[in-house]
């Protein structure tokens, strides 16, 4: 057996993000913090987030019943009004507190030469209330947020590092519910240690990976939605993955975003022979919310057998293009595709997981002292389907509310005791790498065909079947060799894949994200899906 290091901490967050990073910050004063980052420290979901943060700024033709209106629309019927009011009514101050830590949103004069924040406006919203970083907000935010983190006397900072299991009662076989740290994979010294904590918040983002194309990094693997299930947490609406309507449909440029914000500023969407289609479909046309535009999208490829439609925004002058879209108009240059004289080609790509761990207005888990913030979480706020710029949105409000009550129970927390080793003595190493490589790809694939911008059950069903032999193949495999960051990543996306499919099943209408040719219509009173683990529901 490997001696693993022990590392002991007041707060575990797992996650290097929006999410963790501002709870980190939030907390860091009162208490030490431990961060990990499953990567570098830029290397997630919000350092490419091109669009940017709700928050009613325009008080005079603005205001936040109407982003809770614009937002519970959205969401399809499925949203908790209460979670909609409190992230709302919390926004501006958290928008607050990150312009006090430097974040760099782009300013304007009005009429009387008054500077002011510019507001830009997004599918779904009804008004300019979207602060930005020209294009690439979450750049702006990320950067910022690190270096202020890394400058923290009190902040511990663990890079490539990644997160394998939480450390429970349940784990230690006692009777409880409390969390008393998690095992990690050091990448680079290819060990597993352990941390202690007080409190361990989860903050990994989303499960996007599952999906054979996607707008998040290789990161978005679902690890803490798996980690938190495995470990005895409900989670909720894993039916709702939300597909971003334009990616960048490009051999070397796999990945790239197209921000809704174009759209929001005069983009058409086009068929190939140049007509535009969106008024076919809803009568806000490029401004109807995402789904709706995915959907439309899904449906002209699949009639017309193209592999991609277009976004035309080279009627608008060019300075405003550039000026507006620095990064996008840079990106597709580099690939000698110019922005200002043609349309760009575009396909949808999963891109944001609307459910997940189900936690409370604190980010509060299932678990005592578990927590979770950000894409990982659900608390409601999304319902059926994310409508733009609430996602960073949702990560600044939720931390602040976490490190709020974790530095009301932290001085009462009991004395952290030493955690077991992780046992290595009956494994091996892999000499058939090639098995993760080709269980990847094939999930990825079939989640792609079968669990889809369009389902039916019978896909859902084969899906069903071909990820249980996955999860059989995956734990023989794990309990026998030695864990590898491909294997610990795969593991946990063919949980979360079941997670999205056994969802998906129990919801018999269409609604939102969730689109079944089996049942087109809607339910007149629908709940959020719900699933429990096993063990935890034998208690019950």
């Amino acid at each position: 057996m490997n001696q693993n290091k022990h590392h002991i901490t007041d707060v575990a967050i797992i996650g290097s993000g929006a999410a963790g990073l501002s709870l980190a910050l939030s907390l860091a004063n009162h208490c030490n913090v431990t961060v990990l980052s499953k990567g570098a420290l830029t290397e997630g979901s919000t350092l490419y987030a091109q669009g940017g943060i709700a928050a009613v700024f325009d008080k005079k033709n603005d205001s936040i019943e109407s982003h809770v209106q614009d937002t519970l629309d959205a969401g399809g019927g499925l949203c908790d009004r209460d979670a909609v009011h409190y992230t709302a009514s919390n926004a501006k101050k958290c928008l607050k507190w990150l312009i006090e830590q430097g974040v760099p949103f782009d300013m304007e004069f009005d009429s009387k030469g008054k500077e002011r924040f510019h507001l830009t406006r997004e599918g779904g919203h009804s008004h300019r209330r979207i602060l930005h970083a020209a294009d690439a907000t979450g750049r702006a935010v990320q950067t910022t947020l690190i270096s202020q983190v890394q400058a923290h006397p009190n902040i511990t900072l663990l890079e490539n590092y990644n997160a394998i299991d939480l450390i429970g009662d349940k784990s230690l076989g006692r009777k409880g519910k409390h969390i008393h740290g998690l095992y990690v994979w050091n990448c680079e010294d290819k060990k597993v240690e352990t941390i202690a904590a007080k409190f361990v918040a989860l903050a990994t983002g989303g499960a996007s990976k599952v999906y054979l194309y996607t707008s998040n990094p290789d990161v978005s693997s679902g690890d803490g939605i798996a980690m938190a299930w495995r470990a005895g947490c409900r989670v909720a609406n894993m039916e709702f993955n939300q597909f971003h309507p334009t990616s960048l449909y490009h051999p070397e440029l796999q990945n790239f975003l197209i921000t809704e914000a174009m759209r929001g500023e005069g983009a058409y969407l086009k068929r190939p022979d140049g007509t535009r289609f969106m008024k076919d479909f809803d009568e806000r046309e490029e401004l109807a919310p995402r789904d709706i535009v995915a959907r439309a999208i899904d449906f002209e490829m699949k009639r017309l057998g193209a592999n991609c439609v277009y976004l035309d925004i080279s009627h608008k002058d060019k300075d405003f293009i550039i000026e507006h879209f620095p990064t996008i108009y840079a990106k597709c240059l580099s690939v000698g595709l110019d922005i200002t004289k043609e349309a760009i080609p575009v396909v949808p790509a999963a891109h944001y997981t609307c459910g997940g761990v189900m936690t409370d207005f604190n980010g509060r888990t299932d678990l005592d002292n578990l927590y979770a913030v950000g894409e990982v979480a659900y608390t409601g706020l999304h319902g059926a389907n994310r409508m733009a710029s609430n996602s960073l949105l949702e990560c600044i409000v939720f931390a602040h509310a976490a490190a709020q009550d974790i530095l009301s129970k932290i001085d009462a927390s009991p004395a952290l005791e030493t955690l077991p080793l992780w046992d290595e003595s009956r494994v091996t190493n892999s000499d058939e790498e090639i098995v993760i490589t080709h269980n990847w790809h094939e999930l990825r694939l079939f989640m792609w065909d079968y669990v889809g911008i369009v389902r039916s059950t019978k896909r859902l069903e084969r899906a069903l079947h071909r990820v249980e032999l996955l999860q059989q193949e995956i734990h023989d495999y794990y309990a026998n060799f030695r864990v590898s960051n491909n294997l610990l990543e795969l593991r946990n996306l063919v949980q979360v894949a079941e997670l999205i499919i056994r969802s998906a099943l129990e919801r018999k209408e269409s609604r939102g994200l969730h689109y079944t040719i089996d049942y087109p219509a809607q339910n007149e009173n629908p709940t959020p899906t719900v699933l429990t683990p096993k063990s935890v529901a034998a208690q019950q």
